[in-house]
This record gives C-alpha cells, structure tokens and sequence, in this order.
C-alpha cells in the first residue's frame, strides 16, 4: 500500500463507480442515465465506443414537473406522478437490460420545489433509484462537457435552456472556465405578470447582468436543450434544409431573427405538423424564440450550432481519464464500428495507407474524414446488394456521429456510395448533394472509387496491397504490385483501377517487383 486511500462511491459522482477503469479503452459497458428536468424525464442508454457513446436507447416523458412552480413553489402535481410512473418503467427496463442501478440526476424544477425532497423520498422509496439534485452552475458546467464531448477543443458560449432556467458556460482549450445559472425558461416564463412587455423587460435584464458576469462571447454559441432543438427544426423546415439531423446543425444571427418572426407570425398547429414538433413542445418554442433573440442580441456570437449532447454526455466527459478525452470522437466510433461490423477487422487502417497518397496535399480535416471513410468501407456488407449503395449513404449521412459538421456527413456518405456504385443515379440524393461544393463532391467520389479497387486487393489484415503512386502534374497514377498481392489485380481489379484512373482524369501505369529492388511494367 501506498498509503493513497481507496476511492469512495462518492468519488465517482452521481455513477458511484468508475465507468473508464482503462484510459486506453476502446469499449463503453453499457450504461444508463435518467434526466428529471423541468419539463421532461428521459432515460438514456450509452453504449458502444468509449470515446463517442453512442445511444443504445432513449427514452422522454413530458412531465412538465416545473408548471406552475412560480405561483405554489410547488412541482406540479400531474407532472410529478407522471414523472414517478416514468421512474417506475425506467426501473424495469434497466433491469431488463441488466444495467441497474441507474444513475439519475434532477435539475431546476426539483431543486428549487419546496417538495423537492419529499419527491426525491418518493422516488427512492417506490423505485430505489437515487436521485442526485445538482445546482445551476454544476448543470452548466455537465452541459458544457457534453458539447465537449462532441465537440473536442471547441471554443465559444453553450446555452441550455430547460424548462424553468437557462444556464451559460464558456470552452476553451477543452475546458470549461466561467458559467451562470438563471431562472429564464419558458415554463417559468409562461406563468409571468405583464405579458409580452413585461416578460421582454424581464428577458432583457436578466441577460445583461448574465453577460457582465460572462464578459464579451463572440465565438460559437452552442445551443443545448429540447426547447433550441425545437427551434432548428422550424428553421430547417423554413428553409427546406435537406439533412435533417440536428447535431452541428448551424444558424447565423439573421436565421434566428427570421425563424422567430416566421414561429410568431405562423399558426402553431399547422407550423408543428410541418415541422414534426409535439404539441407539448410547440406550446414552449415561441417563448424560447423570445429569449434566443435576445441571446443573439447580446453576445453578438459570429454563428450558432445546435449540440444534441449535453448534460448526461456532459456526465460521461466528466469520468473520461485525460488520455480518452483527447481521442478523436469520429475516429473512434468507426474504429468501433469497424470492429464489430467489418468482415476483416483492421483492414480499414491498411487501406487507409493505400490510398493515402491521392490525398498527400488535402488538408487535415479532409484526410480525417477520409480515414473514417476506410474504417467504415465494409460494415454495410450484409446489406442487399443492390441496396448497399444506399444504405451506406444513408447511415453516414443519419448516423449518430460526432465531431462532423453536415457537409462532412454528406461527403462521407458519397464517399461510401462510391464504394459500391460508381454511380449515383438516384434523385433523392440530389438535395443532400448540394450541401458540398463540386471540388468536393469530386473527391469525394474519388476516394469511394479508391476504397472500391483497394478492398479487392484484400491478402491478410496486416499485409501490404501494394503501393499507389499519384502525380498529379503530369496526371499519373501508378500501382506497384509485389509478387504476393498480383494474383489478387485479376479482370475485376483492373477495371476499377482504370474506373479511379478515368476519374482522376489520368494515365495509369502498373508495375510488379520482380526483384528485391526493382520493378518491371505488367
């Protein structure tokens, strides 16, 4: 013994227990999260790559638990017997999946209820599952870790607004510095004297003393929570935006002030049916507009994006030894992928080598979605033939991913269409499409057309396919055989060799090492 004493339950927070006992792990034993807020209860399942959790299953009830609090200082009745019910059904579907205890947190509605406890009793008593109360700054600083989560060494304002408070923090540098709670959410907005005048004095005010705490933030505002999703959703419907995935969704400044003008001047129900937005939902999204302008108007931030990971994500991030934190989100998820899905496992990293030098002058966030892209090069194969084309475009384009803006999702998904089609003839990729520019729409079919001619050169997970050679100027593309992999460049190789050949716009040359140091045409 060294004389450090043993860690206590309580050093592992709300989970009493480490969830990352290996830095180096690449597996996340499935967990899971429940998440009473104001207005809703959800159950959140983890499961899958260390590094970028992926949702096993996810759950949420609107309870509305914090309705009314600002008349009775109480939670409201029917939202809290909805909200112990939901308790009671998360509890047997942990135990069905054999992931008790779960880990429960509660924010501003049970913490500022004068029947808090006496809720957090209940709950205990009828389902075992203890309830941890955290306050407005811890709830920022959860939240802030979340978006970390996906997006590392990111930078700006998060915002998450609940139900019955809004809570800022910065990032910077991967870590979370100054951050402020206050009582700001539609619900407790809903139920204010002095109608719209009074509630826009009240908005107004409580920003700016929230900004002379923060100080000036015009980088990224990272907006966080239900009522900020809601909210994407109607700007995306307002602009007939193709990709409906809501994670590194960005707006600008004018978007906002457009969209809230668009939700105020719309009938709620038609606009929620077009949108695809729940009518407990809806009945919160003009307030939160309300509040989201003023947010713009004063930080001044350059643009916003919308993080779907927050405060139980943030959770997880808090656990995360160092060592795991600065792995690549992307990166590590397809490993997994890879790892679970691929026919050979590994295989997806010797490929990347391969075709590595048609992308010698791409920048680093390019040659990183082109690794991706290898990772994930075969994990559609059982899909239909005919259908693999497709289903590969569509789980890059949908999948749960982190740390990939949309366009790179579109780029991806092309990439891996091209994998198994050199064409894309089906029209409803062509709205996706216009999300990237022609350059990249190239090398984006380039790169699909590389992974369909490298994975027929496929000996051992660890052995060599070969060596391509790209030049550029003088629009060359070579490939140097060994005498090992030649059998493997049979009729079926060679045409989609000079398939990438013919989209590189080149002459291609092939060469086979007859001799330990030279090599002699084919």
């Amino acid at each position: 013994m060294d004389g450090t004493p043993e860690p206590q339950p309580h050093d592992w927070g709300p989970f009493g227990r480490p969830l990352f006992n290996d830095a180096s792990s690449r597996a996340l034993s499935r967990v899971g999260v429940v998440d009473v807020g104001s207005n809703s209860v959800r159950l959140m399942v983890f499961d899958g790559a260390a590094r970028s959790p992926a949702y096993f299953y996810n759950e949420k009830i609107m309870c509305a638990l914090g309705a009314g609090m600002s008349k009775t200082g109480k939670l409201n009745p029917e939202g809290r017997m909805r909200a112990l019910a939901a308790m009671r059904r998360f509890r047997h579907l942990a135990d069905g999946m054999g992931i008790s205890p779960l880990t429960a947190v509660a924010t501003a509605a049970v913490r500022e209820a004068t029947d808090g406890p006496e809720f957090r009793a209940e709950v205990e008593s009828e389902t075992g599952i203890q309830l941890w109360v955290i306050d407005g700054e811890e709830e920022a600083r959860l939240s802030a870790q979340g978006v970390l989560l996906g997006w590392p060494g990111s930078y700006g304002l998060v915002c998450d607004m609940g139900g019955s408070s809004m809570e800022l923090a910065e990032i910077s540098g991967g870590r979370v510095g100054r951050r402020i709670s206050a009582q700001i959410g539609p619900l407790k907005l809903s139920s204010m004297k002095g109608g719209k005048k009074g509630r826009k004095a009240f908005i107004k005010q409580t920003l700016s003393d929230m900004a002379g705490h923060m100080g000036p933030q015009k980088n990224r505002l990272f907006l966080v929570g239900g009522s900020w999703r809601a909210f994407a959703r109607i700007d995306m419907e307002r602009l007939g935006y193709p990709l409906h995935v809501l994670h590194e969704y960005r707006m600008s400044p004018a978007a906002i002030r457009e969209t809230a003008k668009y939700i105020a001047d719309s009938d709620p129900d038609a606009l929620r049916a077009r949108a695809s937005v729940s009518s407990s939902r809806m009945a919160l999204v003009p307030l939160a507009a309300e509040v989201l302008k003023q947010v713009v108007k004063t930080f001044h931030p350059r643009d916003i994006a919308i993080s779907s990971y927050g405060i139980r994500e943030g959770m997880l991030y808090e656990q995360m030894p160092q060592q795991l934190r600065d792995r690549d989100p992307l990166i590590e998820s397809c490993t997994y992928a890879e790892a679970k899905d691929a026919r050979l496992p590994g295989f997806g990293r010797t490929l990347y080598t391969f075709i590595r030098p048609l992308f010698k002058s791409a920048p680093d966030h390019r040659r990183r979605i082109v690794k991706a892209a290898c990772l994930l090069h075969d994990v559609s194969w059982r899909a239909h033939p005919d259908y693999r084309a497709e289903d590969c475009f569509d789980n890059a384009t949908r999948a749960n991913l982190g740390g990939l803006k949309h366009s790179e999702r579109v780029f991806l998904g092309l990439a891996l269409l091209h994998r198994y089609s050199n064409k894309r003839a089906n029209a409803r990729f062509a709205p996706l499409v216009s999300l990237i520019d022609e350059a990249s729409l190239h090398q984006a079919e380039v790169l699909g057309k590389a992974m369909r001619f490298g994975a027929m050169l496929w000996p051992q997970k660890d052995a060599s396919p070969g060596e391509l050679r790209w030049f550029p100027k003088k629009k060359l593309l070579e490939l140097r055989l060994t005498p090992e992999v030649e059998p493997l460049f049979g009729e079926v190789a060679q045409t989609r060799f000079q398939s990438l050949a013919a989209t590189l716009d080149a002459q291609s040359r092939v060469t086979v090492a007859r001799a330990r140091r030279g090599y002699s045409a084919a």
